[in-house]
C-alpha cells in the first residue's frame, strides 16, 4: 500500500541488497623446519590458497590455508631442497557498514581476496634451525540479505514510455573528450 510524505508518495519494498562490507589487511610471519639445516634461501612461493567465509556477530570470519614453499640450499650450500609446509589462518574482519534496516540474521556472504597471500621476506632464524616467512593478505567481504526500502512511485500512475533519439545526447567535441579524466569513476567508487 501506498504511503504519503510531504516528499509525495513512496512505497516500501523488501530486496536482497548488500547489507554490510568490509575490507582487512593482514600480514603474519610462518616458521617453516626445513629437513636440513638451511644454508640460504634461494625462493619462497605460496600456493593452493583455499578459503571460506561466515558471518559471525558482527563481523565475518575468513578461515583458509596455504601452502608455503621454501626453496633452500644446505651442506654448505652444496645441495638444495624444496620445504613445504601447509598453513592455516582465520581473519576477522569487522563490518565497516552495516543496514539497520536487514530483516533477518541469515545473510550470504561473498569474501574476495584482492591481495592474495604473497611472501614478503623468507629469512632463517637467529638459530638457523627453521626459516620465517612473512606473508601479506588481504580481503574484502560483502554481506547480502534482506532489506527494506522505501521507493518513490508516480501518484499520476505508470509513466509514459521512454524513447531516446540521438537528440537526447550532446555531442562531445574532440578538446572536450581529450580532457576527460579516465580515472573519474575510480576516484568515485572509492569514496
Amino acid at each position: 500500500m501506498a504511503q504519503s510524505s510531504r516528499d509525495g508518495m513512496y512505497r516500501e519494498i523488501i530486496t536482497k541488497a548488500v547489507c554490510g562490507k568490509g575490507r582487512k589487511f593482514s600480514e603474519a610471519t610462518h616458521k617453516i623446519k626445513p629437513a636440513h639445516k638451511p644454508s640460504s634461501i634461494l625462493g619462497c612461493w605460496i600456493i593452493n590458497h583455499k578459503y571460506g567465509a561466515a558471518k559471525k556477530g558482527s563481523n565475518v570470519e575468513v578461515e583458509g590455508s596455504y601452502d608455503i614453499n621454501v626453496w633452500f640450499s644446505y651442506n654448505d650450500n652444496t645441495k638444495t631442497e624444496v620445504a613445504t609446509q601447509t598453513m592455516t589462518y582465520t581473519d576477522v574482519i569487522p563490518l565497516s557498514m552495516q543496514d539497520e534496516n536487514v530483516l533477518s540474521d541469515e545473510m550470504e556472504v561473498f569474501a574476495k581476496a584482492i591481495q592474495q597471500p604473497n611472501t614478503l621476506e623468507a629469512t632463517i632464524s637467529e638459530n638457523g634451525e627453521h626459516v620465517n616467512v612473512e606473508v601479506e593478505r588481504e580481503f574484502v567481504v560483502d554481506c547480502i540479505g534482506e532489506t527494506k526500502m522505501a521507493v518513490a512511485i508516480n501518484p499520476d500512475g505508470i509513466m509514459e514510455e521512454y524513447h531516446s533519439t540521438s537528440d537526447d545526447f550532446d555531442e562531445i567535441s574532440d578538446e572536450e573528450y581529450e580532457k576527460l579524466d579516465p580515472n573519474f569513476l575510480h576516484k568515485e567508487m572509492d569514496n
